[in-house]
Order: structure tokens, then sequence, then C-alpha cells
């Protein structure tokens, strides 16, 4: 199936802080965290994944101190509904601003919680179906 985003790589100010905060929440989707020397990334492996396997579509975060957050929102696929009220409980914890409890947000179908990470990225975890 052809994709139509390969991957989002997106700023922070903290890279050591800032992935902290996203693999607290990606490792609960089943993602795997990947360091490399100016960026952190984090990949979805399928469950029959060979060792040499290589995504072709990822999230990363890389380190600009003046960077500024813009009005744009990433959203996150969750499996459940469930996935995203576990989420939903700890974000305070982790350092999330402006969270929005999960609720059907347009319509019965489409269950999310927005937040913003502590640098102010607006994100979003949904669940469809």
């Amino acid at each position: 199936m052809p994709l139509i985003i390969s991957h989002v790589d997106m700023r922070v100010r903290d890279r050591t802080k800032a992935a902290e905060f996203y693999d607290a929440i990606l490792n609960l989707l089943g993602a795997v965290k990947s360091e490399g020397e100016t960026f952190t990334s984090w990949r979805l492996p399928p469950p029959d994944a060979p060792p040499d396997w290589e995504a072709k579509e990822w999230f990363g975060i890389s380190e600009d101190p003046a960077m500024t957050p813009s009005g744009t929102r990433i959203a996150f696929d969750a499996p459940s509904r469930g996935t995203i009220n576990a989420i939903a409980v700890y974000l305070p914890a982790i350092g999330a601003k402006n969270i929005e409890q999960p609720h059907e947000a347009y319509g019965p179908n489409y269950y999310a919680c927005f937040f913003d990470d502590p640098d102010g990225n607006k994100l979003e975890i949904c669940h469809l179906g």
C-alpha cells in the first residue's frame, strides 16, 4: 500500500527531554526508539519483523533551541479507546500541556485526546472505529 507521508521530523528545544516525553507515549503504541547523532526517531515494526527490518515511515525529533511551535497538529493512531484512556491518565506526569480529555471528537467513530508537548507542539492520539 502506498504511503502519503514518509516521515515527520519535528523540532524540539531539548532533544533529550523531548525523547523521554515521546518515548513514554510512543512505547505504549508499540513504537521502537532509534537514536542518531542529531535525531531521535520511532518506528512501528510489524509483529513478524525480521531483525534487519527497515521502516518506510517514522516519526522523529531534531533539536532546535530556537524553535517556535506552530498550529499544526500531529495525530498518533492508537489501537483502542482503552489505550487512549491509559495514555491520558499520565500525560500530566510526563509534562503534557493543554490536555483535552478523551472524547468522541468528531462523532461516535472518532475517539481522541488532544494535548501539547512540553515545547507547545500540538498533538493528538486517536482511534477511529
